[in-house]
């Protein structure tokens, strides 16, 4: 979900040599895994910069990484026949691939390092069991405010309505997602963001087209991120992770996680059915929830680790994101969900959020 920057995606290729492996190690990762390469396609920027060449000379392989920036760019992927080791999606596009068996399970038995794991994000509704899919990132949707300008007694009082409200016209970023957007509008209004009544989606399509033309807001992606670090504007709908850099960088900024509920979503490694190397593949999901690799990920991006004992660490006193309050995102609210792969409803949100951004 996610930090992209300046990466050039989709087609974006990029081979890390094993540098200084030797050929001893590298056979000794053919006779264990019987590879010594691992293909694996993961967002951009969405891992510490020396964590893959790290991997590769503890275990004597390559790694190939293709990057992505969307889950549904991902899935086209798969359903071309290309082939990958390890995968990084969001919840929703788990289950999907799970009810389409593309996904081969995790060997529990390689996963020794799963006891690291937040517990929270354990066992959730789109994997129960974990049987296919661990635990990468995880955190939420909210709103980033500018504290000089913004009041937080006006957010709470308002919550996601704050979005119309015309003290701040002009002033305001939506992310350019179409779930995510109208997850904010179906909240807004009371709704579930799984809804499949027609009314209801109606009501929350109206409530974005009332947003688009009273309050003139700007559609972006990751540039939201440098944007609000800037102090650009005022108001913006972020991913938790990013919004923890942006306050890392500006301490003008806040974060706030409305009343309403929001989503609140994990992304986890998973193995595709034709996954020409599986041994390695869980071999590397076990090396990277393991303290390290972890910490170097998420303190260098923003997003929340999966390692329970990292987030403490990272959140603690001393740590780079202490008293950062987008670092670690609520869990257990009643009102905030998970995106489900709801086909009717992935349809109907297409074809409206076309019209909204077509004003």
């Amino acid at each position: 979900m996610k930090k992209l920057f300046a990466v050039i995606l989709g087609a974006a290729l990029i081979v890390s040599g094993c540098g200084g492996t030797n050929d001893e190690a590298r056979q000794a990762a053919v006779e264990k895994y019987g590879s010594d390469t691992l293909k694996l396609f993961n967002w951009g920027e969405y891992i510490g910069e020396d964590v893959i060449s790290d991997f590769e000379e503890e275990f004597g392989v390559d790694v190939i990484c293709e990057y992505y920036d969307s889950n549904e760019a991902m899935y086209t992927k798969l359903q071309a026949g290309d082939k990958y080791d390890v995968l990084v999606p969001s919840d929703y596009m788990i289950e999907r691939l799970i009810r389409e068996d593309m996904l081969q399970p995790i060997d529990k038995a390689a996963i020794t390092n799963i006891g690291n794991i937040v517990p929270e994000i354990m066992d959730l509704e789109f994997d129960p069991g974990n049987v296919y899919s661990i635990p990468y990132f995880y955190g939420n949707v909210g709103l980033v405010y500018n504290k000089n300008n913004v009041s937080l007694d006006d957010l709470e009082a308002e919550g996601y309505n704050i979005l119309k409200d015309t003290k701040y016209k002009g002033s305001v970023y939506i992310y350019d997602s179409e779930r995510d957007a109208f997850m904010v509008a179906l909240k807004a209004l009371g709704y579930s963001m799984n809804t499949d009544n027609e009314e209801e989606i109606n009501e929350a399509y109206n409530w974005l087209m009332e947003l688009n033309d009273t309050m003139e807001p700007s559609y972006v992606l990751d540039e939201v991120i440098d944007a609000m670090a800037n102090g650009n504007k005022d108001l913006a709908v972020v991913y938790s992770g990013d919004a923890a850099f942006i306050l890392s960088e500006n301490p003008d900024m806040g974060y706030f996680e409305p009343k309403e509920g929001t989503n609140s979503w994990t992304d986890s490694m998973v193995i595709p059915k034709n996954a020409e190397n599986p041994k390695l593949a869980n071999e590397f999901i076990n090396w990277y929830i393991q303290y390290d690799p972890s910490y170097a990920g998420s303190e260098e991006i923003g997003y929340t680790s999966s390692n329970a004992e990292v987030v403490a660490d990272l959140s603690g006193e001393g740590g780079a994101y202490f008293e950062n309050e987008a670092y670690i995102p609520r869990t257990g609210y009643d009102k905030d969900e998970i995106f489900r792969d709801n086909e009717v409803l992935r349809a109907k949100l297409s074809e409206l959020y076309a019209k909204v951004k077509a004003e």
